[in-house]
């Protein structure tokens, strides 16, 4: 069993910048590739990025990429989300969850996620 505890939203202006942690319970972390999704108001959830266990791949949707950056630390049992640049349009809820590659059906634990809003 992993349980997943996002941090870091906020309330930030178009242009800044925010990182999101989310924090693993248990030894098994690094069992596990790990990703970031997102849900705006009124939308369905998004995939954002995803890592493989070691992190030496990453992936991000096309709507992110440049501006987001993924990361973990097994170490630490911690992911990470960089954002920079951000916009209006990125306001939403950012879940962490973990699973194994490519993180698309192969998802066992979510998070119960983190507000981001970006004002313009």
């Amino acid at each position: 069993q992993v349980q997943l505890v996002e941090s870091g939203g906020g309330l930030v202006q178009a242009g800044g910048s925010l990182r999101l942690s989310c924090a693993a319970s248990g030894r098994t972390f690094s069992s596990y590739a790990m990703g970031w999704f997102r849900q705006a108001p009124g939308k369905e959830r998004e995939f954002v990025a995803r890592i493989t266990r070691s992190g030496s791949s990453t992936y991000y949707a096309d709507s992110v990429k440049g501006r987001f950056t993924i990361s973990r630390d097994n170490g630490k049992n911690t992911l990470y989300l960089q954002m920079n640049s951000l916009k209006p349009e990125d306001t939403a809820v950012y879940y962490c969850a973990a699973g194994s590659w490519p993180l698309d059906r192969s998802i066992y634990y979510w998070g119960k996620g983190t507000l981001v809003t970006v004002s313009s």
